[in-house]
């Protein structure tokens, strides 16, 4: 198996996601190390700041690097399928010629070079800023501790997700290319009963289109839902966080949930155009307008995109409330609320972006020619 340039390209946002992790956990884990060693230097009037802080440390780090986690681990997924869908005739070709659905997805595990990308510079730029976060976490009687170097966390934070996600690529090829080869090459026929293709006559062609659009690219409607709910998760979360940690803290956690909601919402158009540039083209091609072709083959995932967004505000309330019940219950905090101004803040961000997203790249995809098409 091999992955073009074009392909590893669109790794880029995995790279990214685990970068933001990685980031987060290292200065956060290194502190919690340094800051645990020197319990001794610590005078007693700051001793509640004290283990106020370590608590802190583990908070962030299981709030940040539990929902990056699940966001690399979605990502991952989703690539291997998409790549698997783009190489379907290629990979039934090496089955026809006698390569099993084992041998050929051994070569899967190159996509756990994406994750050692991201986990190594989020590791290298975690170290960076340590510094500055070990002064902003510093306070009365807590002296501000030195950075010291803890080769155990590239252990933990670089080398054991790159081999558990090249793995996790490994096993899920391994479970779709269990398909006969003929399957592959033919690809999936879904067989059309009486009684849908009479609701198909009696529904309008746009309304048609839309319909079989998000029918027949399920897992791109869920992919959709899952960047707006990141979206809403993580930007809401990083809100309500600045009431829990220091300024700098607040500001480097928004500015990763930021630049990982934007990524995740552009992967996902970015993939939604992929998907539909034929069906824009050959409407185009008889005739229907840009808008016409954007409310037909867009239209249908915003209802997703809503959806996503709702239960990324659902999640991060109620995971927020239980991270702060399990590490806040000795050290008394502010009782966690639901933040109407950051929730109100966030959405009208998410509506601005999402409905601009939709129309920029349903430009972009309305810009593609049936002779571009038939040239690939």
């Amino acid at each position: 198996m091999t992955v073009s340039y074009k392909d590893g390209f669109k790794l880029l946002g995995l790279a990214i996601v685990c970068a933001c992790a990685v980031f987060v956990c290292t200065f956060f884990l290194s502190y919690y190390l340094d800051a645990a060693a020197a319990r001794e230097s610590v005078a007693s009037g700051g001793a509640a700041l004290y283990e106020a802080r370590l608590i802190m440390a583990k908070f962030v780090c299981a709030i940040s690097g539990g929902v990056l986690g699940l966001v690399a681990v979605v990502l991952t997924v989703f690539y291997v399928k998409l790549y698997l869908d783009s190489h379907r005739k290629q990979m039934g070709i090496l089955k026809a010629m006698g390569y099993g659905a084992g041998k050929i997805s051994v070569g899967f595990w190159v996509f756990g070079l994406s994750v050692l990308m991201g986990t190594s510079v989020g590791f290298g730029g975690g170290y960076a800023v340590a510094p500055v976060v070990y002064r902003g976490m510093g306070g009365e009687g807590i002296p501000v501790l030195a950075v010291h170097f803890h080769a155990e966390l590239i252990c933990y934070l670089v080398l054991i997700p790159s081999i558990v996600f090249s793995v996790l690529s490994v096993l899920y090829a391994w479970f779709a290319l269990r398909r006969p080869a003929m399957e592959l090459l033919r690809g999936r026929e879904r067989a059309v009963g009486k009684k849908s293709r009479k609701r198909e006559k009696e529904r309008p062609f746009l309304q048609d289109v839309s319909m079989r659009t998000l029918g027949s690219r399920k897992s791109l409607v869920f992919f959709v839902a899952f960047a707006c709910f990141c979206f809403s998760a993580m930007l809401e979360m990083a809100g309500a966080m600045n009431e829990y940690a220091s300024v700098t803290m607040g500001a480097i956690v928004f500015g990763i949930g930021a630049v990982l909601s934007v990524v995740s919402l552009i992967l996902a158009f970015t993939s939604v155009v992929h998907a539909n540039k034929k069906t824009v083209a050959l409407m185009r091609a008889f005739g229907y307008s840009l808008a016409q072709c954007k409310r037909a083959v867009f239209g249908g995932y915003r209802i997703a995109a809503y959806a996503g967004f709702a239960l990324g505000t659902l999640y991060q309330f109620g995971l927020m409330k239980l991270v702060l019940e399990i590490f806040f219950k000795e050290v008394s905090a502010p009782a966690y609320s639901f933040d109407w101004a950051v929730f109100a803040a966030v959405l009208a961000a998410f509506l601005i972006l999402y409905e601009c997203a939709t129309v920029l790249f349903a430009v972009r995809a309305g810009r593609v020619s049936l002779r571009e098409l038939a040239a690939e």
